[in-house]
């Protein structure tokens, strides 16, 4: 009976143990992961995502994550090809391809890649120029990406990017760059307002040319002027006298130099004093206004000055010696004078 008892203390014991050893034997891997089994110590495979049992004593495993792994890379200070000081910092995404070699062929292969990250950087800095650095970053990623993933697929590992993250400038240089901006941003400015002007000046210079063929046109911009400057209720507005106006005042009159006609009485409405203009009728005048405030005044004003030259080739026209009469009919012979001028006409 004794035995019978021993026998089955020593059945439990082994069914115990072996329940042990076969639980310390079980192992699970992941989705994201692979096994390297080691069997006495060689490769023996690498075991794919599931429950994986070992042998006890016999077989070891090393898990190997096979996601993309982020590692930034510390900012590492360098001097570029045209001497100035940076301070360049990056960030590398790689995968382990291969978890066998990542495993024997190196120590740590994160380590491994951390290091040759920084040194690969450091190399990117010596040989790039600083504008490279600035504005050139897509060439320098692809250069600094071949220089890491060349001695990483020895260990199993591929780069999929490197990505240069920050540039720190020395504050002096900074400030340099920023007057040579401010300075290239006067420069088109100046250029551009230059081109502006000239462009200006030729158009003024065709509307100039337009303006001397027809004179009318100049009248016309100057009264459009007035109406804008008009529409203004807080401004005085100073008009200035036309010119086509006084050189037909001047010719409705006596000219300038030459004494009355003799035997017109002076009244109100003429000066008889030698060396001085007679004063107009102020229906002329009135009449005069009238013609310039109608549509037409472009025809009236090319009509003035060549009826104004045919009047001056014959002065002794204008000056006949009237027969003696009252002052009333020398006024209203006056009128018909001016009814018959160019103002009549118009």
């Amino acid at each position: 009976m004794d035995v019978l008892y021993l026998l089955i203390a020593w059945l439990a014991a082994i069914v115990v143990i072996g329940g042990v050893a076969l639980a310390s034997g079980v192992r699970v891997v992941a989705q994201y992961e692979r096994g390297v089994l080691f069997r006495l110590g060689r490769v023996r495979e690498v075991k794919e995502p599931g429950m994986r049992l070992l042998i006890p004593g016999v077989d070891k495993m090393q898990k190997i994550s096979m996601r993309v792994v982020t590692m930034p890379v510390p900012a590492q200070e360098g001097i570029t090809r045209d001497n100035v000081t940076v301070r360049v910092d990056a960030v590398v995404y790689f995968r382990v391809v291969d978890p066998a070699r990542a495993v024997i062929e190196v120590q740590d292969y994160l380590f491994a890649v951390a290091q040759v990250a920084q040194t690969s950087l450091r190399s990117i800095i010596g040989k790039s120029e600083l504008d490279d650095l600035l504005s050139n970053r897509e060439q320098l990623n692809k250069g600094l990406e071949l220089m890491i993933d060349s001695p990483a697929l020895n260990w199993g590992v591929h780069i999929d990017r490197v990505e240069i993250k920050d540039v720190a400038l020395p504050d002096a240089l900074k400030r340099s760059m920023s007057r040579q901006a401010e300075a290239e941003r006067e420069r088109r400015a100046r250029i551009i307002s230059a081109e502006g002007e000239l462009q200006a000046s030729q158009k003024l210079a065709q509307a100039a040319a337009n303006m001397a063929e027809a004179p009318a046109a100049l009248q016309l911009r100057f009264l459009e002027t007035v109406v804008q400057v008009a529409a203004e209720k807080n401004s005085t507005l100073v008009l200035p006298f036309p010119v086509e106006l006084l050189r037909f005042l001047e010719r409705g009159g006596n000219q300038p130099g030459q004494p009355a006609v003799a035997g017109q009485p002076a009244d109100a409405g003429q000066a008889a004093v030698a060396g001085q203009p007679a004063t107009l009728d102020p229906a002329a005048v009135k009449e005069l206004m009238s013609t310039l405030a109608q549509p037409a005044i472009q025809e009236a004003l090319a009509a003035l000055e060549p009826r104004g030259k045919d009047k001056d080739a014959t002065p002794g026209a204008a000056l006949t010696t009237p027969d003696p009469a009252e002052p009333s009919d020398i006024a209203g012979a006056q009128r018909k004078t001016n009814a018959a001028g160019p103002l009549g006409a118009g």
